[in-house]
C-alpha cells in the first residue's frame, strides 16, 4: 500500500444518504458490509453508479477475455500501478477464475515468466506497454491476434479500467478490509 492510512475516510454504513445507499445496493450483500472502495467511492454517488455500470461490463461474460486471462491482465495492471489494495483483491478472485498460484506469481515477474504461454505473455507485455506507454506496440498488437479485434479491444478497456481504479485507490489510501491479505513485494519496489 503506499499510503498507510486513508486520505478519504470509507463511508460508515450507519450514516448513509439514501442516494449513497442506492449507490451501493448493488455491491451490498444482506448483512455484510460492501467493501472499502465502495464506501470511499460512494461520497460521489452518481459517480460510483457510473463507475459500477462500466466496472460490470469489464467483468461480465460480454468481455471477450476468458475470466483467467482478464484476471492475468487485470493483476499485471495492479502490479504495475502498484496498487496493494487492487492486487491483493483480484488475487482470490484470479485464483477463484482459473488461475495457479504460479500465475499469481508471473504476474508479478512480467511477460517471461515460466508459466505463460505465447498469448499469456503477449497479454502481460501489452499490459506493460499500456502502462508505461499508453500504446501497443505493432509486435504485441500482433501477438495478442489470437483475441480477435474484440478481444484486444476489451484488453485495452480492461487495463485502461484497472489502471484508473488503481489510481483512485492508491491517491485515495483506501485500505484493505484485512491487512493480512497484502503482498509486502508491493512496498519493495
Amino acid at each position: 500500500m503506499r499510503l498507510r492510512a486513508p486520505r478519504i475516510t470509507p463511508l460508515d454504513p450507519a450514516t448513509l444518504t439514501p442516494e449513497q445507499t442506492a449507490a451501493l445496493a448493488p455491491v451490498t450483500r444482506e448483512g455484510a458490509r460492501p467493501l472499502n472502495i465502495f464506501l470511499t467511492f460512494a461520497r460521489a454517488p452518481e459517480a460510483l453508479t457510473r463507475f459500477l455500470q462500466w466496472g460490470n461490463y469489464i467483468l461480465s461474460r460480454r468481455n471477450a477475455l476468458d475470466p483467467r486471462r482478464r484476471e492475468i491482465a487485470i493483476l499485471r495492471t495492479g502490479w504495475n500501478c502498484r496498487s496493494g489494495y487492487e492486487f491483493a483483491q483480484h488475487e482470490r478472485i484470479g485464483l477463484a477464475s482459473g488461475m495457479s498460484e504460479a500465475d499469481v506469481a508471473g504476474t508479478m515477474e512480467g511477460p517471461h515468466a515460466a508459466c505463460w504461454d505465447d498469448l499469456d505473455s503477449a497479454i502481460v507485455t501489452a499490459c506493460d506497454e499500456l502502462v508505461r506507454d499508453h500504446f501497443i506496440s505493432g509486435a504485441t498488437w500482433a501477438a495478442l491476434e489470437p483475441l480477435g479485434d474484440k478481444g484486444r479491444m476489451d484488453l485495452v478497456f480492461t487495463v485502461g479500467q484497472y489502471t484508473q481504479v488503481s489510481m483512485m485507490l492508491n491517491s485515495f489510501g483506501v485500505q484493505l478490509e484485512d491487512e493480512s491479505q497484502l503482498n509486502p513485494e508491493l512496498d519493495e519496489r
